[in-house]
């Protein structure tokens, strides 16, 4: 009988050929690691000595180290959790095939036995309700069947151990940031799998996959009638095809139930299937600003860690410092164990904003235009006159791709360079998905008109922080014309203070809130009744945190140190590089085949 279901599947699905799979090329990073890509900058003048900082960057060199070792280690295991899934794959459906066999035969026998023992539980519980779940069939069928697949391949491979990772906290402006783009640039070409996140990055990501996942699953049982191509093919009635299609039906709703591991499984492959090798991540400012943040973070990061992810993150706070309001404190605690687990915490202690230090020590450029009076609008209008015309000089509308399936409209668009007002950009409802969007497609954005933030347009507040930050991460040049100093543009009015400015997150992405809320379920927690189900409960040092990172950046990015590093670091400059590097590959690779 296993033999005959061997031989059906094998006319279906052949395996796959393992050496098709080996890359033909494995090229290792030539850039500098972090330790003497921090000295270098010493010896330039460029940055001040730190001691905390020298510290860390020896800490991240001998972490990247140990990656090389690692990413070897990592290839041995994921060719052996490939081969273990591909065997434990192959051989659940011929356990399928052998019971849809079974069922197509009709065996006289178990049909007497069925109605036999039906007549004996009929006459035992009469006048009795027979309450029994629906599922409970196929459950027990699911779990016989793993059962059964374990004892022929055993549990699933675990990997080898992973080196521990570093979790950086400190002040606003101590070198968190920058630190962990040194690591991240050294680990080109070491590991296979390597994303760089900012949390608001993170989570729209989080909630795309989500979404993904969710449509998938709706269209998937929206389609009652469809049975699986594989299934298709088999030498079966319909009705005993219909009954394979509902047993992988309920394998696949079996594993997708908790929806986090499956969106952490997807989270550093950028969606690309088969790739494997070892994984890092570096995710920068890790906040816990509402519920969600914590139970997504709390799943998602915990899984990775377990999966053998090494991670890299900042933030302004140690890891049991995060939860300043006691959000979830069970599921927060997950986050604080696996992240002491995996992560060894190194406490950036200088005081000094060093962004303002290199400002005050360097000839920076001029991209901040204050106030708003004829004279600087005018040298605002001239810059970008000068920007434009070493890009083309043609200027044209244009339509770019956000996430969620949006899109925004550039009205001044010139290769590279984009134009908007501050109302354009943070007077509308948009969030981080926008800014994103606009980060990644343009490495000069100019924004006019940018008011002295008060209490009366706290919302376009906490967008202009947002779109600071998705700059910032992307390394854009940002010229600016506003209507006072970078100093006192958070200072408030007459009107007041502001506070409570991280808690726009994602105050524009509804077409998630629907799965949010349904995660947040998972958490044992609900939406609070907010229109987006986001409950703000950030205290007074968070709003700080906020104003205090938004200036340091705004200062930064007037310095020659930052602005250098523009065609360096950019995505549009990244890509150039790259294809130019791809291009070089072709050509080796077309000459050494001849």
């Amino acid at each position: 009988m296993h033999n005959k279901s061997a031989i059906i599947l094998s006319r279906f699905f052949p395996l796959r050929n393992p050496n098709l799979a080996i890359d033909a090329i494995r090229l290792y990073s030539n850039r500098p690691g972090p330790l003497i890509q921090y000295k270098n900058l010493i010896q330039q003048g460029k940055l001040q000595h730190d001691p905390y900082q020298e510290k860390v960057a020896t800490e991240l060199e001998n972490l990247l180290g140990r990656l090389e070792k690692y990413e070897q280690d990592m290839e041995i295991y994921n060719e052996k959790l490939a081969n273990w899934e591909e065997r434990r794959q192959e051989e659940h459906r011929k356990l399928l095939v052998e019971e849809a066999e079974k069922k197509q035969q009709g065996d006289l026998w178990a049909s007497v036995k069925k109605k036999k023992n039906r007549l004996v539980q009929n006459w035992m519980f009469r006048g009795k309700p027979m309450n029994v779940e629906p599922g409970v069939g196929k459950w027990v069928s699911y779990l016989n069947r793993e059962k059964k697949l374990d004892s022929l391949f055993g549990q699933r491979p675990a990997p080898p151990p992973a080196p521990k990772g570093l979790y950086l906290y400190g002040n606003v402006g101590s070198g968190k940031t920058m630190l962990l783009d040194m690591f991240y640039s050294a680990t080109e070409g070491v590991v296979k799998h390597r994303r760089r996140f900012h949390f608001h990055e993170a989570m729209l990501e989080i909630n795309a996959h989500m979404h993904r996942i969710w449509k998938n699953q709706v269209e998937e049982n929206s389609l009652r009638s469809s049975v699986s191509s594989w299934i298709m093919n088999l030498p079966f009635d319909t009705k005993v095809k219909e009954w394979l299609a509902a047993e992988e039906r309920f394998k696949e709703e079996i594993q997708m139930k908790n929806i986090l591991p499956a969106v952490a499984d997807k989270f550093l492959v950028n969606q690309q299937p088969g790739r494997r090798g070892a994984s890092v991540l570096c995710f920068d400012e890790i906040q816990t600003v509402d519920v969600f943040a914590i139970v997504a973070l709390s799943g998602i990061v915990s899984r990775l860690l377990t999966t053998g992810t090494v991670l890299v993150a900042t933030s302004n706070r140690a890891p049991r410092d995060l939860n300043q309001d006691g959000m979830q404190k069970e599921i927060f605690q997950t986050l604080v164990d696996k992240l002491d687990e995996h992560c060894q915490n190194i406490l950036i202690g200088s005081d000094i904003d060093y962004r303002r230090l290199i400002a005050q020590r360097s000839v920076n450029q001029i991209h901040y235009f204050w106030p708003l009076e004829s004279r600087q609008i005018k040298e605002f209008d001239k810059m970008w006159l000068e920007v434009i015309g070493q890009h083309g000089g043609r200027v044209a509308p244009r339509t770019i791709p956000v996430m969620f399936g949006r899109t925004l409209h550039v009205a001044e668009s010139c290769y590279g360079v984009a134009r908007f007002s501050f109302e354009y950009l943070c007077g509308r409802p948009v969030g981080a998905a926008d800014y994103i969007a606009v980060a990644k497609n343009y490495h000069s954005v100019f924004v006019s008109e940018v008011p002295v933030m008060s209490m009366r347009i706290r919302d376009k507040a906490r967008r202009f922080i947002t779109l600071i930050d998705e700059l910032y991460n992307h390394h854009c040049r940002l010229f600016c014309t506003a209507a006072c100093s970078i100093e006192d543009l958070f200072q408030g009015t007459e009107e007041g203070t502001l506070f409570d400015l991280e808690s726009f997150q994602f105050e524009t992405e509804t077409e998630g809130a629907k799965l949010r809320r349904d995660v947040l379920a998972e958490g044992n927690v609900s939406s609070g009744g907010s229109p987006a189900g986001i409950v703000s409960l950030l205290s007074g040092q968070e709003e700080m945190f906020a104003f205090r990172r938004a200036v340091s950046r705004l200062i930064e990015m007037q310095t020659p140190l930052y602005l250098d590093g523009v065609k360096q670091l950019h995505p549009c400059f990244q890509r150039e590089y790259h294809e130019g590097e791809h291009d070089h590959e072709s050509t080796l690779l077309s000459q050494t085949s001849v």
